[in-house]
């Protein structure tokens, strides 16, 4: 993985982990995570921490790599410089290499002259003379190290789209360093794959064109001794966002992080990504991990480019929250409701209490752990800091409905017992049968009244919880 720049990573490289994760646990394999962070500019601690952050809350453990390390580190490629520095060093020796001393104006001025319009390298350095060497040289130009693409065709079996063959002569020779030696990903990912023994890769598409150039750079690496073969390349679909474009990083629905904190469960959301090019069968959408490394076969990822569809994502998710039992529920969303301020952190023994009693009541209603607190709220804010939606009051509590609200105070208020049944006794009573109201009528007043929303958990368990007191005294002041 490469740090992002925009710290939050994308949900494309996500559903590429979770692929390799899949493949390396299907055949018994050794699932590597390292950090591509070779570019100074996107390479940040935060964007490192962010890619680290998200992998451990996915659950995709990694047997070697960053954290936990192992036989080939390390892991990030920032220590691994001197690595780059021997091997480009002995490439540099062989015949896979020339030294590269024109400047990109120069290439641009040749390719206009020409009138060429292919783009890349030109190949004029391949064959300097020594003079030619000398003079620039004597310019105090420093080159760049270049790999020289072999003549006629490269073919490989993608283990996603099947053989490709690529013609060498639109694949131009490339850099492996800049002038400074400081090395360019077209060495450091084959470098790092050779020297960790990597047999499989599962990337993006969009390193499709890039194959050709490290097919060939693994010849001269078995060639010095660095390399003993050459990986499996699989390239994954695009993932696609609205109006069937690319789902670019800028895109919020692009970040990762974004639904973390809309309290998706990490088994739904990758559930849903699974699903972005791979289906477990034709009329099955929801499955566990376990389900989907039991019946994972690369071959059958649709190389067609996968559409992002944040709905049934939610509807994926919502699946998860119904297979976690009441006490998994209470525990995910406990961050949540700490995060936003409903219960106090540490949790007090009345806020463990009261979140015991009313979590039955809302496990069935939620889709996403956040929407915990929005339900939940009214129950543990304290009557100075409580508030009602203002949309929902001016649907509500308007004339009728603040008539129905004094019908329900009043007949609440000689009540003796406060026991959900009791008080639906009551309000059936006052409202249903006393003022002809239907009960979607009836109670949608007294709702927002006491719990300030439209939607809560059941009115009548709500009012048991939330006691005679503070359901009056919410009443009145709903009255003014």
């Amino acid at each position: 993985m490469a740090p992002s720049p925009t710290g939050s990573p994308h949900v494309g490289l996500a559903r590429t982990a979770l692929y390799n994760w899949a493949f390396a646990r299907k055949h018994g394999g050794t699932f590597v995570f390292r950090i591509e962070d070779t570019d100074k500019e996107r390479n940040t601690e935060e964007s490192y921490e962010s890619l680290i952050d998200l992998m451990q809350w996915l659950g995709l453990s990694w047997d070697e790599g960053v954290v936990v390390g192992g036989p080939y580190g390390p892991y990030r490629q920032s220590e691994r410089t001197d690595i780059y520095t021997d091997v480009l060093a002995k490439l540099r020796e062989s015949a896979y290499t020339y030294d590269c001393y024109c400047t990109t104006e120069e290439v641009d001025a040749r390719r206009k002259a020409s009138g060429s319009k292919a783009m890349g390298y030109d190949g004029f350095c391949r064959e300097l003379s020594e003079e030619q060497v000398a003079a620039f040289r004597g310019e105090g130009r420093q080159p760049v190290v270049r790999f020289r693409m072999p003549e006629g065709e490269i073919t490989f079996d993608d283990l996603v789209r099947g053989p490709i063959t690529f013609q060498t002569e639109h694949v131009p020779d490339f850099a492996l360093a800049r002038a400074n030696g400081d090395p360019l990903y077209t060495l450091t990912a084959p470098v790092d794959d050779a020297t960790m023994r990597i047999t499989h890769v599962l990337r993006g598409e969009d390193l499709l064109s890039s194959t050709p150039r490290q097919i060939a750079l693994f010849e001269g690496l078995k060639a010095i001794g660095v390399a003993t073969g050459t990986p499996a390349f699989g390239h994954l679909p695009y993932v696609m966002g609205e109006g069937n474009k690319k789902l670019s990083k800028r895109d919020p629905q692009a970040h990762m992080a974004l639904y973390r904190e809309q309290g998706f469960l990490p088994e739904g959301l990758l559930n849903y990504l699974a699903l972005l090019g791979w289906a477990i069968a034709a009329d099955r959408d929801v499955f566990t991990l376990a389900e989907m490394v039991e019946a994972f076969d690369i071959k059958d990822v649709n190389p067609n480019p996968a559409r992002f569809d944040l709905k049934k994502a939610e509807a994926i998710n919502a699946a998860h929250m119904r297979l976690l039992s009441l006490d998994e529920i209470t525990h995910r969303v406990l961050p949540h409701l700490k995060a936003a301020g409903v219960v106090s952190d540490p949790v007090s023994d009345s806020d463990a209490q009261l979140l015991e009693l009313a979590m039955p009541l809302v496990a069935e209603r939620i889709n996403k752990l956040t929407e915990a607190t929005d339900m939940l709220g009214f129950l543990f804010v304290d009557e100075e800091h409580f508030t009602v939606d203002e949309a929902d009051a001016a649907k509500l509590l308007d004339a009728d409905g603040l008539r129905v609200v004094r019908a329900a105070h009043d007949a609440l208020a000689g009540l003796h017992g406060w026991a959900a049944g009791d008080i639906q006794e009551a309000l059936q009573s006052a409202l249903v049968e006393g003022l002809g109201l239907k009960p979607r009528l009836a109670f949608g007043p007294v709702r927002v009244a006491v719990s300030g929303r439209r939607v809560s958990p059941p009115l009548f368990e709500s009012m048991e919880l939330l006691g005679r007191d503070r359901s009056l005294a919410r009443l009145q002041r709903a009255l003014g």
